[in-house]
């Protein structure tokens, strides 16, 4: 029985998202900013035919959208993230097995399935487009390296209509498909390894599936061995049905404005301390080490710069936000220097191992464990932001004005996650 996986990608997602709400943002152009509306994280099919490229700063790109009358969004992940929620849900109906690879794919384990398969992808797209309000394209094939291969061909080639079926084709015409493709969409082939491929005569999919395998791995390592194995057909890379924990979490943000003093800069790293420690508690991990730093704009120049960081070591791993702040302040405290204008700071938890095994401490036998009473607290806390709302309730270090946060001069409502924010049909 032929393996067959389906990765369901969901078109421009950010973009697709927004005109969800606001259909009078179809067919024009549209893009979707970074923290502080930097740069361009996301573009509609229209930018991308004005060869607008990505992460291009939005100050540079003012008079070509006035010219061309594209209209900017500032991030809005609540918006962003209970859209994907949606998507992963219908899909988990057409398969027990489904492997969330990112905010907008999906892969889906199809072997066995008796019905149509190109039938199944456009019931996959109809139903998300119904359900969700977001296009989606389907592409199929034997691996997860040629199913991504199958789906870029499935946005691409209008006559596949959002659905591209590799395990349903002739080999002549797959081969004549792979070799249109440049080398550098394959899955994992990046910027650096894309020039050295290039260099050396590999300029299409095809010509990587077909070249010797051996010395591919003695130049490139075993990663670019399993790359062209699973091109050829065989699977090398599992289904994964639950993530594994992340062995770090980062949580850091660029500021709306310069800052320059001490309170402000608590405020910042101790909301970030609460940000990671809530993805912490929710893998069930603890973290024994923290690292935070504080930095000026390397950009700006004829400023005085500097970007000082600190490690520290948790006497005994912990996933209690309150600890973590603690921690994470008296770092702060050890590095910051008066006199600067610092425009970001974050911190990041690391040493990470499951909740239930924690090393105790030898030479401090004193020192409280994780109590029952502060578990407790964590998940309350948690479970009341989940429900009500992130930052419905927060460590008073946090501060409340917080002025020091990112700039999002044109966000869009919270339209599924706020009750005050609701679309109302008049």
């Amino acid at each position: 029985m032929m393996r067959t996986i389906a990765l369901v990608d969901v078109n421009n997602f950010y973009v697709s998202s927004e005109r969800v709400f606001n259909p009078k943002l179809e067919g024009k152009p549209i893009v979707v900013l970074s923290n502080n509306d930097g740069c361009v994280v996301a573009r509609s099919a229209e930018v991308k035919a004005l060869n607008i490229p990505m992460g291009e700063p939005w100050f540079k790109l003012k008079d070509i959208a006035k010219q061309h009358g594209i209209i900017a969004y500032s991030s809005n992940y609540a918006l962003y993230a209970d859209m994907s929620n949606r998507v992963m849900t219908v899909l988990s109906e057409f398969s027990p097995t489904q492997e969330i690879y990112s905010i907008d794919e999906s892969f889906l384990d199809l072997t066995g399935h008796q019905d149509d398969l190109e039938v199944t992808g456009q019931l996959m797209r109809q139903r998300i487009k119904q359900w969700v309000g977001v296009p989606v394209c389907v592409g199929i094939a034997s691996t997860k390296t040629l199913a991504k291969l199958s789906n870029h061909v499935a946005k691409k080639q209008p006559q596949y209509e959002g659905v591209c079926n590799f395990n349903s084709m002739k080999p002549t015409k797959i081969d004549a498909i792979l070799d249109s493709i440049e080398v550098a969409e394959v899955w994992g082939i990046g910027r650096k390894l894309n020039v050295h491929l290039q260099a050396g005569g590999i300029h299409t999919v095809k010509q990587l599936r077909d070249f010797d395998v051996t010395r591919l791995r003695n130049r490139f390592g075993v990663v670019m061995e399993r790359t062209v194995r699973e091109l050829r057909g065989e699977s090398c890379i599992e289904m994964t049905d639950i993530a594994p924990p992340k062995q770090q979490i980062i949580s850091s943000r660029s500021f709306g404005r310069y800052v320059t003093s001490l309170p402000e800069l608590e405020e910042a790293v101790s909301s970030y301390v609460s940000r990671a420690a809530e993805k912490l508690r929710k893998q069930h991990s603890v973290a024994s080490s923290l690292y935070v730093y504080i930095r000026t704009n390397p950009h700006k120049d004829g400023e005085p710069q500097c970007c000082p960081g600190l490690m520290i070591g948790l006497p005994q791993a912990s996933c209690d936000t309150m600890r973590l702040i603690a921690a994470a302040l008296d770092g702060l405290r050890q590095i910051y220097r008066d006199g600067y204008r610092y425009n970001k700071a974050g911190v990041a938890l690391s040493d990470i191992s499951p909740a239930g095994i924690v090393q105790g401490e030898l030479f401090t036998p004193d020192l409280p464990k994780d109590s029952s009473a502060a578990a407790k607290l964590m998940g309350t806390l948690d479970q009341i932001n989940l429900k009500m709302g992130r930052g419905t309730m927060k460590f008073a270090s946090e501060g409340i004005k917080q002025r020091w946060q990112m700039n999002r001069g044109n966000v869009s409502p919270a339209y599924t996650s706020r009750w005050a924010e609701l679309p109302v049909v008049v």
